[in-house]
């Protein structure tokens, strides 16, 4: 892996509109980003609504990492709900026969999609995401994806995220009577070590969160997968520790 600089710098704020605070539905993973970008969220003054959807994923401990995210920002109404992708296949998070990528260079990840990509995972979460916003009243969806350090999915792109957005103000009655759920991404253009500041400076707990795609039963991330090597590249070029890695690996 090649060296790191020692430190990055401070990024600015987010700033993705000017919506006057709101409902807001987050899409809640129990990941780095989604805690981020719901703190951040909460900040602007949302009152924030969290979902989280058991997809099949091949494991379950960010689910709970959910559950203790939602808890810590003190959320009002947070649900889980089941949507099992795994009938599907076609991903290594759904699908227990395809192997996890790992030991692969920071370089190397972000070229071409790797087999953890869930087939329109993003589209499926956005819609279901959309679907509560409206039948809550809510005026924001709010989620984490990230288009700088992440593993190359195709629905983690401005382009796609403008595109729903676009689709979601010709498909909700919310949009034919004049009105507007807007999609606030505000880690977009962030790079990972960004991110992780961001979320320091608004005090968060990275702690409760999980990252790895293949976790062992206690949780404790395998260290190598490609999201445990962009979470351990960011918190180094921010320079701080990870709050994991005092967990047992195997």
């Amino acid at each position: 892996m090649k060296q790191m600089p020692r430190k990055a710098k401070s990024p600015e704020m987010p700033q993705t509109s000017d919506l006057v605070a709101c409902d807001a539905v987050v899409l809640l993973s129990g990941g780095l980003d989604s805690l981020t970008a719901a703190a951040w969220a909460k900040s602007r003054g949302h009152r924030l609504i969290a979902l989280s959807i058991n997809y099949g994923q091949r494991h379950s401990v960010e689910l709970a990492a959910a559950r203790r995210v939602a808890a810590s920002l003190e959320i009002r109404e947070h649900i889980i709900l089941s949507v099992d992708l795994s009938q599907f296949g076609g991903s290594a998070l759904t699908d227990p026969t395809i192997r996890v990528p790992k030991d692969r260079t920071a370089q190397a990840i972000g070229h071409g999609i790797p087999t953890t990509y869930v087939p329109a995972r993003n589209t499926v979460l956005l819609s279901l995401a959309l679907s509560m916003a409206e039948a809550r009243g809510a005026g924001a969806i709010v989620l984490g994806v990230n288009a700088i350090d992440y593993s190359g999915y195709p629905d983690c792109r401005p382009e796609y995220i403008e595109a729903f957005s676009k689709m979601a103000s010709l498909a909700t009655r919310t949009a034919v009577e004049g009105g507007f759920i807007e999609i606030l991404c505000p880690l977009q253009s962030l790079s990972k070590s960004e991110i992780i500041i961001l979320g320091q400076s608004l005090g968060v707990d990275y702690g409760l969160t999980s990252s790895c795609y293949d976790p062992a039963a206690d949780g404790s991330p395998c260290g190598i997968c490609d999201a445990c090597i962009l979470r351990h590249v960011g918190f180094e070029q921010a320079g701080c520790v990870d709050p994991l890695i005092t967990r047992s690996s195997r």
